[in-house]
C-alpha cells in the first residue's frame, strides 16, 4: 500500500536527549547514577509529567518517595533543557525532503507541556510539521493505544498508509498492533535511508 504520511516521535528521533550526560557529573557513582535515571527520574518524573502531572506535583511526590534523592530530584527539571543536546541534522533533512514530496508529516512524543514550552522557538523546524501530539497536553502518553488512536482521528491517519518513528520498541509494538508502517529508529543517523524506502 502507497505511504502517505508519516508519524514522528521526537526524543532520539529528532532530538539528542541524553539526561545521563548531565548527571554523571552531580551522582558520580554508577550504581546510585543508574538507579536514580531508571528507578527515580524515568518513572516518578519523566512518565507522570509526560502524562500531564504538574511537575511541581511529581517533584513532590518523588521527594516524599526517596528522600536520599531531594537534592537530585528537586533540580531535576532546572536541568531539563541542557538534558537535550541538540537536534539531529539529518532528521531536520528528512523531514524537509518529505515536505517538499508533499508528505504531510506529523509529531506524537511523549514530553510534558511545561518543558516543551518554548522549544518551537529554539528549535524553529518544529514549526514545519503538520501538526502534534504533546502528550503532556492530552494526559496520554505511548505506548497507550488511546494516544496513537488519538492521533489516528486528529489526523485522519490510515495506519496502513502512515509510517511511524520512535526509538522505543515498545511505542513501535503498540503502533506494530494497530497496523501502522514502522521504523524502529535506533541510529538517528540512518534515518534517511530507512524513510526513503517508503518515499515513492
Amino acid at each position: 500500500m502507497k505511504i502517505k504520511k508519516f508519524l514522528f516521535d521526537l526524543g532520539n528521533v529528532f532530538f539528542d536527549w541524553s539526561p545521563k550526560l548531565i548527571f554523571k557529573e552531580i551522582i558520580p557513582d554508577e550504581e546510585k547514577l543508574n538507579f536514580f535515571l531508571d528507578k527515580i527520574s524515568r518513572p516518578h518524573l519523566d512518565e507522570k509529567c509526560d502524562k500531564g502531572i504538574l511537575i511541581k506535583d511529581a517533584v513532590k511526590e518523588a521527594v516524599e518517595k526517596f528522600p536520599d534523592f531531594k537534592s537530585e530530584i528537586e533540580v531535576y527539571y532546572s536541568l531539563h533543557r541542557k538534558m537535550v543536546k541538540g537536534s539531529f541534522q539529518q532528521s531536520i533533512d528528512i523531514l524537509h525532503k518529505l515536505k517538499s514530496l508533499n508528505y504531510p508529516c506529523y509529531v506524537l512524543s511523549n514530553w510534558s507541556d511545561e518543558t516543551f514550552e518554548g522549544m518551537e522557538d529554539e528549535y524553529p523546524f518544529l514549526k514545519d510539521f503538520d501538526g502534534k501530539i504533546i502528550s503532556g497536553r492530552e494526559r496520554l502518553i505511548k505506548p497507550d493505544p488511546a494516544i496513537y488512536q488519538l492521533a489516528m482521528k486528529r489526523f485522519d491517519l490510515n495506519p496502513n498508509e502512515t509510517v511511524f518513528i520512535d526509538d522505543r520498541e515498545e511505542n513501535i509494538d503498540t503502533a506494530k498492533q494497530l497496523g501502522f508502517q514502522t521504523i524502529h529508529l535506533t541510529d538517528p543517523t540512518k534515518i534517511s535511508e530507512l524513510v526513503e524506502q517508503y518515499i515513492v
